[in-house]
């Protein structure tokens, strides 16, 4: 029998090839190993004294959002482990951001074409990132967005209140992903 035409023999030779072929990783290739992050904490800037009408999308406020988005942010770059957080005096990169717009669009209506089932909130924030020594802006993005959607009727009913922690978390993603990877 033919050594190569064995199941096991290939069953094997797959394997070994399978375990060691793939060499990919999310660590980012942009910053050196012990580069560090300082965060600014993230202001609201979000007006709400803006009126509201019927051609204009709902300004809802949330106390403390932007201390939410602040230690999401914070919290997903410890997990993500590529960026060290350090204090300003000893950090290398800055990151700066404000929340500027709170949107909630209506995604599915009820049978009736009335009633919301189905909502989408988005937050909008603005960033920069700076290097620490130079104060050299290294990039910088408005209307950077993180987004959750909620239900209002049936089994998958949850609040606005968990939707935009929701949204929090997409943003802190987003954020983390933009700054380790540097699209």
């Amino acid at each position: 029998m033919n050594k190569y035409r064995n199941p096991l023999v290939m069953f094997l030779s797959f394997l070994l090839v399978s375990l060691l072929g793939c060499g990919y990783t999310s660590r980012s290739s942009i910053y050196p190993a012990g580069t560090s992050i300082a965060i600014k904490p993230f202001f609201n800037k979000i007006n709400i004294t803006d009126e509201t009408s019927e051609n204009r999308r709902l300004i809802s406020y949330f106390p403390l959002l932007e201390t939410k988005v602040t230690n999401a942010v914070v919290d997903r770059f410890i997990l993500d482990g590529n960026l060290k957080i350090a204090r300003f005096d000893y950090c290398n990169l800055i990151l700066e951001g404000e929340i500027v717009k709170y949107q909630r669009d209506a995604l599915q209506y009820a049978d009736n074409n009335e009633d919301v089932q189905e909502y989408r909130v988005i937050l909008f924030t603005n960033l920069t990132l700076r290097d620490a020594k130079t104060q050299n802006v290294i990039w910088q993005e408005n209307n950077f967005a993180g987004e959750a959607t909620y239900y209002t009727q049936g089994p998958l009913t949850k609040s606005e209140t968990s939707a935009v922690e929701a949204a929090v978390s997409d943003l802190a993603r987003r954020i983390v992903e933009r700054v380790v990877e540097s699209w």
